[in-house]
Formats: C-alpha cells, structure tokens, sequence
C-alpha cells in the first residue's frame, strides 16, 4: 500500500518519505540527521526502509542532514547535475557516498522516480514523482516561482501531489523581510503564494487528483490556517467541497505522526 509521510516541511528544514511500510525514498534531507530518524520512527518507518534520497535543490533547508545520512546508511544519493554538482562543490556530500544524476527518470528497487525541472534561484532545481510498486504515484512539488506546464502534467497524473503554498502576499510585502528579499519570493525564480496554489489546486481537483497538502509554508509570511482558508475557498467558489470532493492537510514543520495513503 503506497503512502506519503511528511516529516518536516518549512523553512526550517523539508523532507519526505514515499513508498511502502517496506521500502521507499526520501525527498530531501533538510532537518538533522537524529531528526529525521526521530521522525521516521514515530510514523513506524525504519531507516533502513530507505533505498535512496532524492535532493530537489542545494540550499540548506534541503540537504542539511545529507552527509551524515548518506555516511551513517550508505545511502545512494540522486539529483539534477547542477545540483549535485553544487553540492559536491560545498561539501554537503562526502566524496565516498555513492552519488548519481538522475536525468528524467529511474528504477528505485520496486518503484519508478521521475525528476522534472522547476524555476527556483538555485543550479538546477526540480521535483520529484514517485511511483510505487502498486502504481500509486504522488509528487512532492515545491520550490518554485511559477508552476511550469511538466510539473502541471505531473501533478495531474498523481494520485497524491504535495504543493507549495509559500506565503501570503499582503503578509509578505507588508513584513519585516528587506525588499531584496520580497522580490527574489515574489519573482518567478522565488516561491509560490497561496493564491498561486490555490489556483493549481482547482484545476487538478477538477482533473480528478484529489488527495492534496500544503507544502513549505513560510513561518514569517503565512500560518496554516490562512493557507489552508484560502486554498478551500477558492475550491468552494468552484463548487469543489473540503472534504466531500477532496482531502487537503497542510505538511507539519515539526514531527508529527501523519501518513497519507494513495
């Protein structure tokens, strides 16, 4: 039975686990290492589940536990070229760990992982769809200033999709981050808002994609609650009901047992 467990999701750190009670990958590694195994162990997943993590992008708040993670379990470590190119160059991973590109897709033990590209300030960032021995598939789809017309077709294809709802924007331009900052988010290289979510949203519910989160909420610039308010009334004003015609959670920041299964 395939499932989606968000360990950490924000600013402080992301990742996730997608396949089975058996075997499965992590998308991302940004918390520490203990972290991620606490919270590996308290949604009952063992590390050594792990077949592989798959980085999205170099900034920290993504591959922060990558060394050691990859050092402790030997994991195989995939990722865009630039990306692993720039974590190479930074040393976030140590020259002995196993560490590959992954170009469009590949076999991971009994599941398939697909990388499509994403525009984000970073080498070359992506996201990730994984589709488990049972054909179940969901993508995890953050960091990213617009939603690009591959990711679309890929979350619309998915049976789960984890999407970003970054920031609200009158919190964002009113806040205390300096203006160069305001614009990198804002920009279409930045994260997406709330509304921008939202709008994705509607078209995949309506595409039949109906078990949905909330990813990479900003601490300063949103709460859960205002995500989650304004992705369900946008739904409603198209006649799409919270929890009739669709789930929708919003991905913890911190340690919580919470398993999506799709």
């Amino acid at each position: 039975m395939a499932r989606a467990v968000p360990l950490f999701s924000g600013s402080k750190g992301n990742s996730y686990y997608i396949g089975t009670m058996s075997e499965g990958v992590l998308i991302d590694a940004g918390r520490s290492c203990k972290q991620i195994e606490n919270a590996m162990e308290a949604n009952g997943l063992k590390m050594s589940n792990v077949s592989a993590v798959f980085v999205t992008h170099e900034h920290t708040d993504h591959c922060s536990a990558l060394k050691v993670l990859a050092s402790r379990y030997g994991f195989e470590v995939y990722a865009s070229e630039g990306t692993l190119g720039a974590l190479q160059q930074s040393g976030k991973i140590a020259p002995s760990v196993k560490a590959d590109v992954i170009e469009e897709e590949l076999s991971v033990g009994n599941m398939l992982v697909q990388r499509i590209d994403t525009p984000h300030d970073a080498v070359q960032s992506c996201c990730y769809r994984v589709v488990a021995p049972d054909g179940k598939s969901a993508l995890i789809a953050t960091d990213m200033g617009i939603v690009l017309p591959e990711v679309r077709e890929a979350a619309e294809k998915s049976d789960f999709v984890v999407l970003e709802s970054n920031h609200d924007i009158e919190m964002l331009k009113t806040g205390i981050y300096p203006y160069y900052l305001k614009r990198r988010i804002l920009s279409n290289k930045g994260h997406l808002s709330n509304d921008d979510c939202a709008k994705e949203l509607v078209n995949l519910v309506s595409k039949g994609t109906l078990r949905l989160m909330l990813g990479h909420l900003s601490e300063q610039n949103n709460t859960p609650r205002l995500a989650l308010s304004t992705s369900v009334e946008m739904l409603e004003q198209q006649g799409m009901k919270f929890r009739s015609d669709y789930s929708l959670d919003v991905a913890p920041s911190e340690t919580r047992i919470q398993t999506v299964i799709f």
